[in-house]
């Protein structure tokens, strides 16, 4: 997968910060990217008798940093593990929960370790600097449990929904819902002050769909969640949710109109960027708009 860099702008050290801890319910925390490229918002949800963590960080060094932090929290407790897809940054420093937590996904999820791990630890790698020296010695995460469906967790006194929604931004997607404290995770399904991340690295990885991920999101918007934990970017309310299904379809809507007027692949980037980046100046993540028109040009239907 060399051939198909994720972006090609510079990229900061991508460590984890756990002194940034905070607590948006009782019992649960959220480690916060701080808006640093490759750095997932990460959970720690507590029951009476066990934590869930959600997301590891990038690679052994921030693994094991939050590792300790989550066994600072969990002053004995069971702990298990889950992510939200199979991308490094959320899922490649599991080898270091081994034996220390149950690891458990969804079976799409772990198909997509299985079959894209290798490739995209290799990508990632390939982004030089600080990015790979963190996945120096890597392997690729192997889940304890993998399960169909959903899956409830009783943490004690709390059940944590691990819910798959199916093809969106990735192949393997969960959601994970905690119902007392209205807070859901949703991995890089939704972002904010950025464009929707679209992982379209064709011949490599075309499991992204922009036309299923609009779909998720409507869905996603309906529940109203109190709190919403994007994959990157800032919690916040139920907004993010419609904010990114608004944006999708933004993004589907002038693609596909300059689609039907048989206007070249090329021609519609330039325009559909230039408009969207006009709407929102302040977004991050610029590279991805094209991606985006991609992968939308080959799911029109004329």
């Amino acid at each position: 997968m060399t051939d198909a860099p994720i972006t090609s702008e510079p990229i900061a050290d991508p460590a984890v910060q756990v002194a940034g801890a905070q607590e948006i319910a009782t019992d649960l925390l959220v480690i916060p990217n701080r808006r640093v490229q490759l750095v997932p918002n990460i959970g720690i949800i507590g029951g009476t008798h066990a934590v869930l963590v959600v997301e590891t960080g990038l690679g052994t060094a921030n693994a094991e940093q939050v590792l300790a932090f989550v066994s600072e929290v969990a002053k004995g407790r069971r702990l298990y593990l889950t992510t939200t897809h199979f991308h490094p940054e959320h899922a490649f420093g599991a080898h270091v929960f081994a034996d220390r937590a149950t690891y458990l996904v969804n079976r799409a999820q772990a198909d997509d370790l299985k079959t894209k791990g290798p490739g995209y630890l290799e990508m990632f790698r390939d982004l030089g600097g600080p990015t790979a020296d963190r996945l120096g010695g890597v392997p690729v995460p192997s889940p304890d449990l993998v399960y169909d469906g959903g899956h409830d967790l009783d943490l004690g006194g709390r059940t944590v929904r691990l819910r798959p929604t199916g093809r969106g931004h990735t192949k393997g997607d969960q959601v994970i819902e905690v119902p007392d404290a209205g807070v859901l995770f949703t991995g890089d399904l939704a972002e904010t002050g950025q464009f929707a991340i679209f992982p379209w690295f064709p011949p490599y990885d075309t499991d992204v769909s922009g036309v299923r991920w609009l779909a998720v999101m409507d869905q996603l918007a309906t529940a109203g969640p109190r709190v919403v934990v994007p994959g990157h970017g800032d919690p916040d309310g139920p907004q993010v949710l419609s904010d990114v299904r608004d944006y999708l379809r933004e993004l589907r809507d002038e693609t596909w109109r300059r689609r039907d007027s048989a206007m070249d692949e090329g021609e519609i980037v330039a325009e559909v960027r230039a408009l969207l980046i006009e709407r929102h100046p302040q977004w991050a993540g610029r590279e991805w708009i094209e991606r985006g028109v991609g992968c939308l040009c080959t799911e029109h239907a004329p």
